[in-house]
């Protein structure tokens, strides 16, 4: 069977609907019943991000570039963030949050999501889980990555202030949250949301146009977050290019040009 200029490989539903597993020219994906994927994954490097805008939410790594700490990922997929997360970091900690249980076991059987005792997989609305642990877990993680979109748009759970705040609070003081955006710089949900953010964090916040998509990167800083310098940042960014194959020097030159009105927040220009 083909679908999407591929061989459909696997093919299930549940109550939120059908999921399918479709190889195109070495690269298998995930998708929900629709074109846009959800995931991709090279066979033959499992490992690498293929993804345009997944490759974009490393941009943090210009900013904190070691972790051997706890980071909360919102939104499993096929696990690629995730995958990259425990590739690059041997020390790093993870919890990964997918409302979809029928995602996660795809995640584990065709996009070679590991069992690894530093991740820990939960089967929840990520939004809930957020909130109700703002007390129990109140600056526990030095990173929150949230990527919750389905073929209808972002998470409804997830589009309220309140979310925001309570993603800070779980934050440690010099945390990052990184967030995939849909719908370009004019959509009004990219707007609201990005006001969100920026009342949330006091305005230390960042924002990167994937080139070709629709996809916008989110980088919010919290309140301890280091001021960093713009030489710092481009030389970083080649040393980060040359380890990761990903582009950070075109990130770090889209960040700047994209973000004169808070950039002297998060950047010594």
């Amino acid at each position: 069977m083909y679908r999407y200029d591929g061989r459909v490989i696997h093919e299930s539903h549940d109550d939120d609907g059908i999921l399918e597993v479709v190889e195109t020219n070495g690269v298998r994906s995930l998708h929900f019943g629709s074109i846009p994927r959800q995931s991709s994954m090279l066979l033959t490097e499992p490992d690498k991000l293929h993804l345009d805008y997944v490759r974009a939410m490393t941009s943090w790594l210009l900013f904190k570039p070691s972790f051997d700490d706890e980071a909360l990922i919102i939104g499993l997929g096929g696990g690629s963030l995730t995958k990259h997360l425990l590739y690059h970091f041997p020390d790093c900690r993870l919890k990964a949050v997918e409302y979809r249980s029928s995602v996660v076991k795809i995640a584990r059987s065709h996009f070679a999501l590991p069992l690894d005792p530093r991740l820990k997989v939960i089967v929840d609305d990520g939004a809930k889980y957020v909130r109700q642990r703002t007390e129990s877990q109140s600056e526990q993680y030095s990173l929150m990555f949230i990527d919750a979109f389905d073929h209808e748009g972002m998470a409804i759970s997830l589009c309220n202030h309140a979310f925001f705040d309570a993603c800070k609070v779980l934050l440690k003081k010099d945390g990052i949250l990184v967030i995939n955006l849909w719908g370009g710089l004019n959509n009004p949900l990219f707007q609201q949301v990005s006001l969100w953010l920026g009342t949330t964090f006091d305005w230390k916040v960042l924002f990167l146009p994937v080139k070709g998509r629709g996809n916008i990167i989110g980088l919010a800083f919290n309140k301890q977050a280091p001021l960093q310098t713009m030489k710092d940042l481009r030389t970083r960014a080649i040393s980060l290019e040359q380890l990761h194959g990903i582009e950070f020097t075109a990130y770090l030159k889209e960040i700047t040009k994209h973000n004169s009105s808070t950039i002297n927040n998060s950047i010594k220009l």
